[in-house]
């Protein structure tokens, strides 16, 4: 079990005081959900209309990109991998 949970009605992180999900937490969900992309979609769902409903002043694409939006984004590891592609793009091109 993670030390790196939500305390509400604040949403701050038990664990390092960071606004949750943390990148902690996020690097243990995607590790978590990594074969169950709409899984972790639909528990931080459930999450999210928690906090609005604890925070009802903070804009709600806030909350989103807070919350859900960052699972759509590649991951490091996925990025350094990504980094590489142009080169093998390259060599095709010149070999064409």
């Amino acid at each position: 079990m993670t030390t790196h949970g939500p305390v509400s009605p604040i949403w701050s992180c038990g664990g390092c005081n960071l606004p949750w999900p943390c990148p902690t937490r996020r690097r243990e969900l995607r590790a978590e959900y990594a074969d169950a992309p709409v899984s972790l979609a639909l528990y931080l769902g459930a999450y999210l209309v928690q906090a609005a409903e604890d925070m009802p002043w903070a804009p709600a694409g806030a909350l989103h990109r807070r919350f859900i939006g960052w699972t759509r984004q590649p991951s490091e590891v996925q990025q350094r991998n990504t980094a590489t592609v142009p080169v093998g793009r390259d060599r095709r091109h010149q070999a064409g």
